[in-house]
């Protein structure tokens, strides 16, 4: 009984069971619904593992909210809900897509470089306003978040429609130089590359038949640096302290203001890098928005699905964009509504957030077998 109540504690034990329970609840709508819930599922795996080229499009739609997840949960850490993040996400492609189409001229091995750090730098500078308002006046930055996201938005159409930046006849701005397209866009269109790729046919399907890039390996690295500053630096220490216990961490010596600032700069600066990443290796420049892409919000709940752990959010993201990407399989092969996947990550996210009822139910079990001793 001791073993199992340790087990049920773990915040991985209450990801697997909301994970299983979501998927129960899919299937049981499937079924009140008149569908076949093992056939709908069949269909899902098999549009996400059956051909390279389908996992390449999970790795690609994976990139971006693994990178907001970790700038999400990177802010829950210090007790903050960046719900700006979708905002950041858009002044990121904003920014860089311009620094790409401006700084056209310069050499590629500074250009890529600039367009990078220029989408950070926004989203940088965009998270901060959030951060200062909350540190200096203490304004919730929900509700600052949520105004700079549609600032954002609207700044990104009229930014699509000046005459600097306009395409004629679209409804995009021109692309970025190719100087700072992707490294693996660049060489597959080269002839090497090509020569590679035509003498296998898993890679060419893997990379020359789809938008892979090598933002997968960034979103990678930043989750194993967020993790590494949050549990081995004393930077990360205070910003966790501040997180737990802000008056605590004041009345320890910790300066709570200036690490709410940090905090929502470094934030911002992540989900920018996330709109950088995604002009230089997929879309190479910035469209009108109808509505917003969901890449920050999306980070929300990739950020709650892996406990707000860095790591996690590698995991959760590949889980949430696999969902996404192979539930459109659902409505094509069996005319079931591709809604039911955003029913199951609601449903995913929903019990994560009574996952505080599992540690409860263990110490309800712990203290029955005790008695019964």
């Amino acid at each position: 009984m001791e073993k199992l109540n340790k087990i049920l504690k773990k915040q991985i034990t209450a990801t697997v069971i909301a994970i299983l329970l979501g998927f129960v609840v899919a299937m049981l709508i499937l079924a009140f619904t008149g569908y076949n819930p093992f056939e709908a599922f069949g269909i899902l795996f098999k549009g996400i593992f059956s051909k390279p080229k389908y996992i390449a499009n999970v790795i690609i739609k994976a990139t971006p909210i693994i990178i907001t997840g970790v700038s999400v949960s990177f802010a829950f850490k210090v007790g903050l809900f960046n719900i700006g993040a979708e905002g950041q996400y858009v002044i990121g492609t904003v920014a860089a897509t311009m620094a790409g189409i401006l700084a056209a001229g310069l050499p590629g091995v500074i250009l890529y470089p600039l367009v990078i750090l220029s989408g950070m730098a926004a989203g940088a500078i965009y998270g901060s306003i959030a951060g200062y308002l909350k540190a200096k006046y203490e304004i919730h930055e929900v509700i600052v978040g949520i105004m700079l996201n549609w600032i954002a938005f609207y700044f990104c159409n009229f930014i699509v429609s000046t005459n600097r930046f306009h395409q004629p006849n679209s409804t995009a701005t021109k692309d970025i130089s190719d100087k700072a397209f992707d490294f693996i866009y660049t060489w597959k269109k080269s002839d090497a590359g090509k020569a590679v790729l035509k003498e296998n046919d898993t890679l060419k399907e893997l990379i020359y038949k789809t938008d892979m890039n090598i933002g997968i390996l960034f979103a990678i690295a930043v989750a194993i640096i967020v993790a590494v500053i949050l549990k081995r630096t004393c930077k990360g220490y205070e910003l966790r302290a501040v997180g737990f216990n802000k008056h605590a961490a004041e009345f320890a010596g910790i300066n709570v203001r200036k690490n709410i600032l940090h905090a929502m700069l470094i934030a911002g600066a992540l989900s920018g890098l996330a709109g950088a990443l995604m002009v230089t290796g997929v879309s190479h420049k910035i469209s009108t928005l109808g509505t917003f892409e969901n890449y920050g919000f999306n980070g929300l709940s990739v950020a709650l699905i892996a406990g707000n752990s860095p790591i996690g959010c590698i995991f959760a993201g590949l889980l949430f964009a696999g969902l996404i990407y192979g539930g459109g399989s659902i409505q094509s092969e069996i005319g079931a509504p591709s809604e039911i996947i955003n029913i199951m990550i609601g449903t995913i996210v929903f019990f994560i957030a009574l996952s505080r009822l599992v540690p409860m139910i263990a110490d309800k079990l712990t203290k029955r077998g005790e008695g019964r001793a």
